[in-house]
C-alpha cells in the first residue's frame, strides 16, 4: 500500500509551502502515523504535525444533445503535513 498518492498543487497550498505546510493526496484508509512515517521517509525531512481532511464525492451531471450525463467525482483524503522549522520539500527541483 502506498500512503502518498500525490502532491497539492494548488493555489492555496502553494501559500501554506511559505510557512512550511504542504498539502497530500494520501490513501483512504492511511492514518497520521503512516503519513508522517512515509513523508520523512520519501523527502528525508522531520514532520511535526499532520492534519487530515476526508473529501467526499460529488454528484456532477452535465447536458448534452442527447441527453444528461450523471456521474460522482471520487473521494479522497488529504494531508496538510507540517515541517520542521528549516526542512524544505521541493516539487520541482527534478524537472
Amino acid at each position: 500500500m502506498t500512503v502518498l498518492k500525490r502532491p497539492l498543487v494548488t493555489e492555496k497550498v502553494s501559500e501554506l509551502n511559505e510557512k512550511g505546510k504542504y498539502g497530500f493526496i494520501v490513501d483512504k484508509k492511511a492514518n497520521k502515523i503512516e503519513i508522517k512515517k512515509a513523508v520523512e521517509k520519501m523527502y528525508g525531512v522531520t514532520v511535526e504535525k499532520v492534519a487530515t481532511m476526508r473529501y467526499p464525492g460529488k454528484e456532477k451531471s452535465r447536458y448534452t444533445k442527447s441527453r444528461i450525463i450523471t456521474g460522482r467525482t471520487p473521494s479522497f483524503k488529504k494531508a496538510i503535513v507540517t515541517l520542521a522549522a528549516g526542512d524544505v520539500i521541493d516539487f520541482y527541483g527534478s524537472i
